[in-house]
């Protein structure tokens, strides 16, 4: 069956594993590719989703109609090429109006890879995800709209599907690096941090620029390091904290070599601080599991709930696994829920500076509702140092 708008002869093609095929209008590059299919609900940020190193091996499908109506500019890259596979959107991009841009997304996408495919009935198929789980698909886009869709839909049904797939070390950096810029701010962009700061490492399994920016601005002097380092690496550092940054994947194949290294670091008694894929992994590395989700959470809307000061967060979220609140063990407290679902948003280890959260507090949706997270990982290097917190 097929199903979509578009006028003329579609130039891009969406075929799922089960056989359903979309047709539209291909912008970006040209080209096939498989991936894994979401949908995100956010209504800004589609330049920050598609640079987001946690949409690696994923293809989102945008709600919101409005997509490329302002552009694309450097600063609102989360990383230095786009991850995510490609993008499905209701209306085909429009010319950008907004003093900030400095292309359009099309060209952008083109440049760097990624298809895109407007003219589709993301309704439909956001229900479509929602009931059968994240599905796997293969998009194509042709100018001359010529698709072999049989083909399509076998190299969707092939697709491996991220369960049991370690991406961290797809997008890690490939090598140490300092990070002193801090969050945007007007009239001057990103400032740099002088002076002293704690000593943090923050361990890269595909962290966001901005997630560096906020540990920078709560006074934080970061080294990153590669998603392989191992505890002795981190620790050769004499961090003052350790940082486990964001990423794509399963975190349980990740987990292989991440999980020994952040049992080591907590050997130490340091403080930790983990967000999205380096909560999963803190929550394996004390004992918990993980488990793959439907399909996931994947936007900017999304109400967390604080157990301990019954405060409610908007926050943003990215991630198809969750922890497993059931195989959390003793000393390990549950701090935060999703008031969408009840599922697991932020860990604790009783009487300890270790901590994390499932959801974004960098990405602003709030927009200052979970800032407080870096500053309380601040506080509590500085109470270990003996400072004035």
């Amino acid at each position: 069956m097929a199903s979509g708008q578009t006028t003329g002869k579609p130039t891009a093609c969406l075929a799922l594993a089960d056989g359903t095929i979309f047709y539209g209008k291909g912008f970006g590059a040209t080209g096939t590719t498989t991936a894994e299919l979401c949908f995100n609900t956010a209504m800004t940020g589609y330049q920050e989703i598609m640079t987001d190193p946690s949409y690696a091996g994923q293809v989102v499908t945008f709600t919101f109609p409005h997509i490329g109506n302002v552009g694309v500019n450097s600063e609102d890259e989360e990383t230095a090429d786009p991850v995510a596979a490609g993008m499905i959107v209701k209306w085909d991009p429009t010319e950008p109006s907004n003093w900030r841009a400095q292309d359009e997304l099309g060209p952008w996408l083109a440049r760097h890879g990624r298809i895109g495919m407007g003219g589709i009935d993301t309704r439909r198929l956001t229900r479509a995800i929602r009931q059968q789980g994240a599905p796997h698909v293969a998009i194509a886009h042709d100018p001359d709209g010529n698709f072999d869709i049989e083909a399509l839909v076998k190299q969707a049904r092939d697709f491996s599907g991220l369960v049991g797939l370690d991406l961290a070390k797809d997008v890690t950096c490939a090598q140490s690096y300092k990070w002193d810029e801090m969050r945007w701010s007007w009239p001057d962009g990103f400032p740099k941090r002088e002076g002293k700061g704690f000593k943090v490492v923050a361990v890269d399994f595909g962290a966001k620029r901005n997630i560096l920016r906020c540990l920078a601005s709560a006074g934080c002097d970061v080294t990153v390091l590669p998603a392989t380092a191992t505890a002795d690496e981190v620790l050769a550092h004499t961090p003052d904290g350790v940082f486990l940054s964001n990423g794509p994947g399963d975190p349980a194949a990740t987990g292989t070599y991440a999980v020994p290294m952040i049992k080591g670091v907590l050997e130490k008694d340091l403080p930790v601080f983990g967000i999205c894929l380096g909560h999963q992994m803190l929550a394996l590395a004390l004992g918990a599991k993980t488990i793959k989700m439907n399909h996931g959470h994947h936007g900017a809307n999304h109400p967390v709930k604080d157990l301990d000061t019954g405060k409610v967060e908007i926050t943003s979220m990215n991630h198809g696994f969750t922890v497993d609140t059931q195989t959390l063990p003793a000393g390990v407290k549950e701090t935060h829920v999703s008031l969408f679902d009840g599922s697991n948003c932020g860990i604790a280890v009783e009487g300890k500076p270790v901590f994390s959260v499932q959801y974004h507090p960098e990405a602003s949706p709030g927009p200052m509702d979970s800032y407080y997270l870096f500053e309380r990982f601040a506080t509590a290097m500085a109470e270990r140092a003996g400072a004035p917190a």
